[in-house]
């Protein structure tokens, strides 16, 4: 229990965080409300100092937590600024000119806040599960404040249709994974992942354990938006508000991908024919990463929306990662493709924020955000600072050197490279040369073309929202600042990923994790 306990105490943290939010946010005093972010942000720096001091021992990958956690809260402190006036902006002006008095029942700061770390929250559990249960737990912990973060964000009715799509789909997503893990539960009678990974290296996957892993894996690509569960994608992040879309570009993401490590670790990268991951499961995850790039970026170049266009990318950017899982731990950076995955999801976390961050920091005359291309010309000539941001993270997303996305993008091709995936990874290259007509085409949008007179001009948004534009100027600073940074940022990535599951006497679990959950064999 105490090995257990120490290591959440980041998670605990935010915990803690969330039950002075939820009181602060509802203060009837304005002076006390305003102070949620502030006390959300303190919650994530001290997450991140005790994410730095997770122990080293634990789950099928023992060290993911070292890195996971302070990278998740880091990401969580760029995009916090960019939720300031996404709730109570009319209540409290109301409220202030004397209109109304403070109804808590209206008010919305709370809640967001606190599933804005409930949903952060999850994600650091993800990283600490050892069990099924716990992972299944913890995912919908992620995702479940996000259906209702998504309905908050605007008060159109586009947000809400966008929160009933998400919802459902997410429903079928999690059945689909719990089924999954049913199967995996019924091949080896137990939900502990040490004790599964010594059943798979004593008896092999079978029948069952092949098909439950499958089905897991098929059910948990809906979080990372990737081939066949991406359809929600583009209508969901078109539909909220920019600062949730950036939030849903990388929190689910990440949760997933962290998820699927955990559940290709039960297999090891060691168990197939050539010395890699089992025949069906790297043929699934083959095809689920060609088509997801390909999809992705052949479907982005025929937007005109910002966001539908950035939420077609994100498909295609876990495309790219998934070549990354199926290359598996590897001695050095260049051959891991796990820690190729973990830089990248730090890299796409910080550069994808600052795009959407831009969007948010504008708004046209009736107040809503600018999305369509024609709405962004020559915004690096009306809000230079702003234009340029774009122009950073969007080259950053391509792959432009020597800026972050760069390296993030050599690792993934060197790991594909160094496990012989090479007709995945000229598949890779091909739809990294797509991927530049679109980019290169919002940059052109941004820097080139002339203001167009006929598409609605944007301007900044009020002071009260100023966390915006300084969330994209983090961003930016980010996408140009960590490249000085690589070297210790990899070598924690590589070290995150470089202990490969340990087979544990079937049915104990290893000494240092907690006792397994162990449930009568349905097969007696």
């Amino acid at each position: 229990m105490h090995d257990a306990l120490e290591r959440l105490w980041p998670e605990v943290a935010l915990f803690l965080t969330t039950c002075v939010v939820m009181v602060v946010g509802l203060s009837p005093n304005r002076r006390l409300r305003v102070l949620t972010p502030w006390f959300t942000a303190l919650g994530l720096v001290l997450a991140i100092g005790l994410g730095l001091q997770s122990p080293t021992a634990g789950g099928p990958f023992p060290q993911l937590m070292g890195f996971a956690k302070p990278m998740i809260a880091a990401i969580g402190l760029i995009l916090l600024p960019l939720a300031a006036g996404v709730v109570d902006r009319d209540l409290d002006d109301l409220v202030e000119s004397g209109k109304m008095n403070f109804n808590p029942l209206r008010a919305t700061r709370a809640e967001f806040y606190a599933f804005f770390l409930f949903s952060l929250t999850g994600l650091m559990l993800v990283s600490s599960a050892d069990d099924l249960i716990w992972l299944f737990l913890a995912l919908e912990l992620t995702s479940l404040p996000t259906y209702i973060m998504v309905v908050l964000s605007t008060r159109g009715t586009r947000s809400q249709e966008a929160g009933v799509k998400y919802f459902f789909l997410g429903a079928l997503g999690a059945a689909v994974f719990l089924y999954g893990f049913a199967l995996i539960y019924g091949a080896t009678g137990s939900t502990n992942l040490a004790v599964i990974t010594a059943h798979f290296a004593e008896n092999g996957l079978g029948e069952l354990g092949t098909l439950g892993l499958l089905v897991a894996l098929v059910g948990v690509s809906f979080k990372i938006a990737a081939f066949p569960m991406h359809f929600y994608t583009p209508d969901v992040y078109q539909g909220a508000a920019s600062p949730v879309s950036a939030f849903l570009a990388f929190v689910p993401k990440t949760a997933g991908f962290l998820a699927m490590m955990l559940l290709l670790g039960t297999v090891g990268w060691a168990n197939g024919e050539t010395g890699g991951l089992p025949v069906a499961v790297e043929a699934l995850l083959w095809i689920t990463a060609a088509l997801s790039m390909t999809i992705g970026n052949a479907l982005a170049c025929l937007q005109t929306s910002v966001k539908r266009m950035m939420a077609y990318s994100s498909i295609a950017h876990s495309g790219y990662m998934l070549v990354g899982l199926i290359v598996g731990p590897g001695e050095s950076f260049t051959s891991s493709g796990l820690a190729a995955v973990l830089y990248y999801l730090l890299c796409y976390g910080v550069m994808n924020t600052g795009v959407f961050a831009v969007i948010a920091s504008l708004e046209k005359a009736d107040g809503s955000e600018p999305d369509e291309l024609s709405e962004l010309s020559g915004l690096a000539r009306t809000h230079p600072v702003r234009g340029w941001i774009v122009i950073v993270c969007t080259l950053s997303l391509l792959g432009f050197p020597p800026l972050l996305g760069f390296i993030g993008k050599v690792g993934l091709f060197s790991a594909g490279v160094s496990g012989g995936q090479i007709p995945l990874v000229v598949i890779l290259g091909i739809n990294s040369a797509i991927a530049a007509f679109y980019y290169l085409r919002l940059v052109t949008t941004v820097y080139l073309d002339p203001k167009d007179d006929d598409a609605e001009q944007s301007r900044p948004v009020p002071r009260g929202m100023s966390g915006r534009p300084f969330a994209a100027a983090v961003s930016a600073a980010g996408v140009l600042g960590l490249i000085f940074l690589s070297n210790p940022l990899i070598a924690s990535a590589n070290t995150a990923a470089s202990t490969a599951p340990q087979p544990a006497v079937a049915g104990e679990p290893e000494p240092d994790t907690p006792p397994a959950i162990t449930l009568a064999d349905p097969r007696d």
